[in-house]
């Protein structure tokens, strides 16, 4: 372990005030597209049909393309009484109530494309993107506000407290932009939801991530060269832009942020960029933490005390206390035994795990906070993405199909699909063949149990962290996506099927309960 110093504080201004918008956070099976929070326990490489792949494909100086990132998308939204389905073709919302299975589908505008629900349940709130408006629904009434927005934006993210969305263009969503004639890719629309109010503005080319602070006061847009930071309290928001890069012809492109939980200090990792950008949201200074190296990820501890950065070709763990991030880092050297290039934590904070998803080598490491000890260990086959419970105390490794350099055609995973439960107390591990991609995957809150579908298996894979068996129950049709409701352990699973299906899994009696045809209300399949 050594030291590092940052240099002395420097610092841009710029202030631009415009009209104005706020932003939302995001979450789940390791994505950057998803409003249900009790997925979010997966970090820069994840997750099909409904996937796409969002990692850079630049060199991060070691001859390997950056980490990758998978995303899903159209996910339905729990909460603790409803699950929410936007049915894109019918230009309906199913609302399926929990546990009488009762189905209501109010119509949407054109093609709802992002459904969302506030904290409590009592309002849903989705973006129809054929129609360009947001519609706000009371979910026990039904009453239905629509509220129009700018044309040409393809998604939606809601604030923590659920009294705003904001609504833009992202290149990374495979939800199409429906646009024609002239198109700006600079624009976002936040929504007042409370209140029905609109404000359009301009935030910097190609939006790429949305940053609320936890308790929604601010949001921050992160797009190629800015950032736009907008004041939620204010009575007519506007953006604040500021400039991130030095270099104004040829800017590295922002790829990542992570905004403290208090609101003070926005940490932004650029491709290729040898120093980590730091934005004083206070005073909209900026000043540049230098590495000397490229970074491949970035990442915020469960407290927000501490920024953690991994650079894979140097071979290191930059460590920032956020406190006062010009303090000298704490860099760890990584072992050299493996390449990690991202970097999953443990929503305790009692540790880290570390990885790569493109090195093509079959280990991860574990790192140990209170001793910031970093140890590897071995994998059946490469990296796609890993999961950590909620509890911390079990990891779910998502494997490659890919065989790497360390896998032979000896090997019962060979050219196959695979995922690995890891106790992360003691690091036992139970890796198990699968017939199918991973499709999607989910936690119960309590940490005891996982969902896993399968492309194109009619499958629902229970994982039992206590003792990291498994049980698995046939569905009706082919999956789409798995889902738990909140502080429960009851898993959803929505399926293909014309007219709509999804059904429950109860773990208490171990029974499967199948809605199919929601415009026809139809009733319940056991």
């Amino acid at each position: 372990m050594r030291t590092a110093h940052a240099p002395a504080p420097r610092s841009v201004l710029i202030l631009v005030a415009s009209s104005a918008v706020a932003l939302a956070a995001c979450s789940s099976f390791d994505t950057k597209h998803s409003p249900q929070a009790p997925d979010a326990y997966y970090d820069e490489a994840s997750t099909g049909t409904s996937t796409t792949d969002a990692g850079s494909t630049a060199d991060a100086g070691d001859g390997l393309p950056g980490e990758t990132e998978q995303q899903l998308f159209l996910r339905p939204i729990a909460t603790e009484t409803h699950v929410f389905v936007a049915n894109e073709s019918r230009d309906t919302l199913t609302r399926v109530t929990v546990p009488s299975l009762q189905v209501i589908t109010p119509p949407t505008g054109d093609q709802p494309a992002v459904v969302t629900a506030s904290p409590d349940g009592a309002t849903a709130v989705v973006f129809a993107a054929g129609s360009d408006e947001v519609d706000v629904i009371d979910t026990e009434t039904f009453a239905t506000s629509s509220v129009s927005v700018r044309p040409n934006l393809n998604w939606m993210e809601m604030s923590p407290d659920g009294r705003f969305v904001i609504v833009y263009n992202d290149e990374d969503a495979d939800t199409p932009n429906t646009g024609s004639g002239a198109q700006s890719y600079n624009e976002i629309s936040l929504v007042d939801v409370d209140n029905l109010r609109h404000w359009p503005m301009v935030v910097g080319f190609n939006p790429r991530q949305v940053q609320f602070t936890d308790d929604s006061t601010t949001a921050v847009v992160v797009s190629d060269a800015y950032l736009a930071v907008i004041d939620l309290t204010a009575d007519d928001p506007s953006p604040t832009r500021i400039a991130i890069a030095q270099d104004v012809v040829n800017p590295p492109l922002a790829e990542e942020v992570a905004v403290t939980p208090d609101g003070s200090y926005a940490f932004v990792r650029q491709l290729d960029a040898s120093d980590l950008v730091l934005v004083d949201l206070q005073t909209n200074e900026v000043d540049r933490l230098d590495i000397g190296t490229s970074l491949t990820d970035l990442d915020l501890t469960p407290d927000g005390s501490q920024a953690v950065a991994v650079a894979r070709a140097a071979g290191e763990l930059w460590i920032f206390d956020v406190a006062d991030p010009f303090q000298p880092a704490t860099v760890l050297d990584l072992p050299t035994e493996a390449i990690l290039g991202s970097i999953v934590m443990a929503s305790d904070g009692a540790r880290g795990l570390l990885y790569s998803t493109v090195s093509g080598l079959s280990r991860y490491a574990s790192w140990e906070r209170d001793t910031n000890d970093i140890v590897v260990h071995g994998l059946v086959k490469p990296v796609q993405s890993i999961a950590i419970s909620p509890d911390g105390a079990t990891a779910l490794v998502v494997h490659t199909l890919d065989n790497g350099s360390e896998v032979d055609n000896t090997s019962s995973f060979y050219n196959r699909y695979a995922l690995t439960m890891v106790d992360l107390t003691d690091f036992f591990s139970n890796p198990l063949l699968l017939t199918g991609e991973v499709l999607d995957l989910s936690q119960s809150d309590d940490g005891s149990l996982g969902y896993l579908v399968m492309k194109g298996q009619p499958w629902l894979e229970i994982l039992h962290y206590d003792s990291l068996l498994y049980d698995e129950i046939e569905l009706k049709s082919e999956p789409e996506h798995v889902g738990v409701l909140p502080n429960s352990t009851t898993a959803w699973v929505s399926q293909q099927h014309d007219l709509g299906r999804i059904s429950f899994y109860n773990p208490d009696d171990q029974t499967l309960q199948t809605l199919t045809g929601f415009e026809l209300n139809s009733g319940i399949e056991h």
